[in-house]
């Protein structure tokens, strides 16, 4: 019975003693009948496009390479600021510090690059194997999601050789030691707080909170830096002599 329609179902007697049924049915279907969808709508999973949206981007692809991206230029900014930092704190000459900066630089973007592209690549072997598993037929529509080992090794390092930049950049020429660690510091200090706020944002979380959180991150690893060099140094009598 339609569901759309009410029946009333009741029990009445006959003159002659009889039991009958009376069902009075209020045919009030015609006007809560459903509509026919429209022509050439998709009634089942309309507008579900998996992980795209109206215009087609694949954010489950683009994730891979915008997380090695803030988190290369995170890291990238950190070590080369705190290896400057910590070499300043045993030796004064500004080549030290400059040559010490560049080679970070160079070193931590090649170990970015290899460690991103063995951990993704380990990752789309095992989703790939996961496919395979599967129905042919969801084949072709699942691996377009697959993370591009390439594509994150890449963007890692060169997000890590830009953020190794800011404080290069910012003190590696300067020549009075207070003026070079001031350059350093406060080019760190904006570059933390500007990646800390567009990982907040692209993460949807709170930009203030990412920004203070990393920000404080990064002053801790250059305190921790400088302090170790600096106690190392004194307690082991150790000279570090400069680069003419």
């Amino acid at each position: 019975m339609d569901p759309h329609v009410s029946s009333h179902v009741g029990a009445c007697r006959t003159k002659k003693g009889d039991e009958g049924v009376v069902i009075i049915v209020d045919a009030e279907a015609a006007d809560h009948s459903p509509k026919p969808a429209a022509e050439g709508a998709d009634p089942i999973g309309a507008g579900n496009d998996d992980d795209h949206d109206e215009g087609g981007v694949n954010y489950m692809a683009r994730a891979q390479w915008l997380r090695a991206a803030v988190l290369g230029a995170n890291d990238g900014l950190v070590s080369v600021a705190s290896l400057m930092i910590g070499v300043s704190a045993v030796n004064d000459a500004g080549k030290t510090m400059l040559v010490s900066g560049l080679a970070g630089l160079v070193a931590g973007a090649c170990s970015m690059a290899i460690g991103e592209f063995v951990s993704v690549y380990a990752q789309y072997d095992i989703e790939l194997s996961q496919i395979k598993r599967e129905a042919k037929d969801a084949r072709g529509k699942k691996k377009e999601n697959l993370p591009s080992p390439a594509m994150a090794a890449l963007a890692s390092a060169l997000a890590f050789a830009v953020g190794g930049l800011v404080p290069l950049l910012a003190g590696g020429f300067v020549k009075p030691w207070g003026a070079r660690f001031g350059a350093v510091c406060a080019a760190t200090s904006v570059g933390l707080a500007g990646f800390g706020a567009a990982g907040g944002h692209l993460g949807g979380a709170s930009v203030p909170r990412s920004a203070c959180r990393v920000l404080a991150g990064g002053w801790l690893a250059m305190a921790v830096t400088y302090g170790v060099l600096w106690l190392f140094v004194r307690v082991f009598h150790i000279h570090v002599s400069s680069l003419a």
